[in-house]
């Protein structure tokens, strides 16, 4: 239950600065009437221009920032001070205790729990939209519902003037409907994150594709590189062997042992050749030195006759003696020379002798001793190269495997799906929000909107209205009187009055079964208003026995002196020297 408890006000409207206050904390029928000084008082029957209606004005600016009627804020603010504008009003709900600060000049919006300021005020604007959402929120209750079931005023328009999709606003949020519109509202907020949620993880898992679509891309080439390099290496291999299979078809030991006889066979070879060529230069010498000894053997026998041995003649005893000397001379040089060469030729022959015959000249496969051993090395190397290929390791399986088992990133579905599913099922209670033929709209409008019809029956009974009004499963009213169809207008100032009254209770009642109670319930001269003598006692029965049996404290403005004989409490506002002022408890009736 909401229970507004007191209002206080400064320099609002017609109210100076000397604070006025209200007490609301009762369950009683208070008749609200004005006494203007200023034009005479009681005596000259002077009721208007009092500030009766400032009392609402000032509650409705209290809880939503706005007055009642079509006041801008500026000109809430008492004319005559023109500043320190402010409205506190204190309520309870739930146990809790809640006051609201609310003016202009300096601007201020203050709102307490259990006298603890909230920190969502923001004084400087003296409008705090997160303050005002606070007590929207705590109130439950519309600026327009406040103005239908709590301050009745002639100035509001009549719901039955209303437009139809005015109307249809009323009803919806009276019913509840409404409240299904702000949880579609809130759903559409959750199927926008739901939608934002998707989205992203769809393109993070996009992206992961991408990814590991680029990664097996490389997979595939990394793995055409290495099937072009395995059978490079296959192809390398089977060639080194059989480049090792061609060499290892030479007996290289042999071949090695080859040339070793043969530089044997070539040194005697050439021994033989030398020895040889020396013997034939030596016997042509021989065979001179042995002619050269016969001719000196001649010469000396010649000369032994005495006769020279180039003419024949005789020679004298001292020449014959030089030649003779002469001749010996080169007959002992010419023996000597013999002996010398033969000797030689002895030596050679023996040497000869000694190296004896040779084999035939052995037959090699390669050239040199040189060749041969590098033969052996590039066997060797290519035995060594080919083990080496076959044992060289794959540059391109390390990378593989990581790319398979390091670089992809695998992807789970299961958000995404729940994300989906999620979706689906807002999206699904969404429609069954907001799909004017959803059963749960149905449903709700069927059980409340036949408690309505029920109380607005009751309480048109009660005040003595003989037409029929009744709320269809559309939303949409009629009004009939035996049977015929009427408009609103159609109706006399006094059934109009005592309609709004009989439909304000009957929302009232709807309201308050579904959210909460009220206890504060204002009408601002709608009973004075062409409402006949019968219309008025009517009206009054319905009010006392909703004060006395529903604890409801209610505020009847009016003209009328002849009501205070009728009500519990007279509120007595005073207008004086520009002024209003506010006497409570006037007159109790017993």
């Amino acid at each position: 239950m909401i229970k507004i408890k007191d209002l206080t006000v400064r320099n609002f409207m017609s109210v100076g600065n000397q604070t006025q206050a209200v007490d609301f904390d009762k369950q009683q029928l208070t008749l609200v009437l004005g006494e203007n000084l200023d034009q005479g008082g009681d005596d000259s029957g002077s009721r208007n221009g009092t500030g009766k209606t400032t009392i609402i004005n000032a509650l409705s600016y209290a809880l939503y920032g706005t007055a009642l009627t079509n006041i801008r804020k500026n000109n809430l603010i008492n004319k005559t001070n023109s500043k320190g504008m402010l409205v506190t009003l204190s309520f309870e709900k739930d146990n809790l205790q809640y006051r609201i600060e609310r003016g202009r000049s300096p601007n201020i919006l203050k709102f307490y729990i259990n006298n603890e300021e909230q920190v969502d005020v923001d004084e400087s604007q003296g409008d705090s939209r997160k303050t005002q959402q606070s007590i929207d929120t705590l109130l439950g209750m519309s600026h327009d519902m406040f103005k239908h079931i709590v301050a009745l005023n002639t100035y509001t328009e009549p719901f039955l003037s209303m437009r139809t999709n005015d109307q249809r606003a009323i009803i919806e949020q009276l019913l509840g409907i409404t409240i299904l519109s702000e949880k579609a509202d809130i759903l559409k907020e959750d199927i926008k994150v739901t939608k934002d949620d998707l989205s992203q993880e769809t393109m993070r898992i996009n992206a992961l594709q991408t990814a590991n679509e680029k990664i097996d891309e490389t997979i595939v080439s990394l793995q055409s590189k290495q099937k072009a390099w395995l059978g490079k290496r296959t192809t390398d291999v089977v060639k080194l062997k059989e480049a090792i299979d061609e060499f290892e078809h030479l007996d290289i030991d042999a071949e090695l042992e080859a040339h070793e006889k043969l530089s044997n066979w070539t040194e005697h070879n050439n021994a033989i050749l030398a020895l040889r060529k020396e013997l034939s230069t030596l016997e042509p010498a021989l065979l001179r030195a042995d002619k050269s000894v016969e001719k000196a053997k001649k010469d000396a026998d010649n000369l032994d006759q005495g006769t020279c041995h180039s003419c024949g003649q005789d020679l004298p005893d001292d020449k014959k003696a030089e030649i003779a000397e002469r001749k010996n001379k080169e007959l002992e040089d010419s023996i000597s020379y013999q002996t010398e060469i033969a000797e030689k030729v002895t030596g050679v022959a023996e040497a000869l002798s000694e190296i004896g015959d040779i084999n035939g000249k052995p037959n090699t496969f390669y050239e040199t001793s040189k060749e041969a051993y590098e033969h052996r090395q590039n066997v060797e190397g290519l035995k060594q190269a080919w083990e080496t290929k076959k044992n060289e390791d794959d540059p391109y399986q390390a990378q593989i495997d990581d790319l398979e088992n390091s670089a992809k990133q695998e992807i789970n579905w299961e958000h995404v799906n729940t994300l989906t599913s999620l979706k689906e099922h807002q999206e699904f209670l969404l429609k069954l929000l907001t799909n004017k033929d959803s059963f749960i709209r149905k449903k709700i409008i069927d059980q409340n909107l036949a408690y309505l019809n029920n109380r607005l029956t009751y309480y048109l009974d009660k005040l003595g209205l003989p037409h029929s009004v009744t709320f269809l499963n559309d939303l949409s009213v009629e009004i009939t009187q035996l049977g015929q169809d009427l408009d609103f207008d159609n109706l006399s100032r006094g059934e109009r009055n005592r309609l709004i009254l009989g439909m304000s209770f009957a929302f009232r009642d709807v309201w308050e079964s579904l959210y909460q109670n009220v206890n504060l319930l204002f009408i601002d001269e709608l009973i004075d208003s062409g409402m006949d003598s019968n219309g008025v006692e009517n009206s009054l029965a319905v009010l006392k026995k909703m004060a006395r049996e529903r604890d409801k404290n209610i505020y009847l403005i009016s003209h009328k002196d002849e009501l205070i004989g009728r009500v519990n409490n007279v509120l007595k506002v005073v207008k004086e020297n520009g002024f209003t002022s506010y006497e409570n408890d006037v007159e109790v009736v017993e």
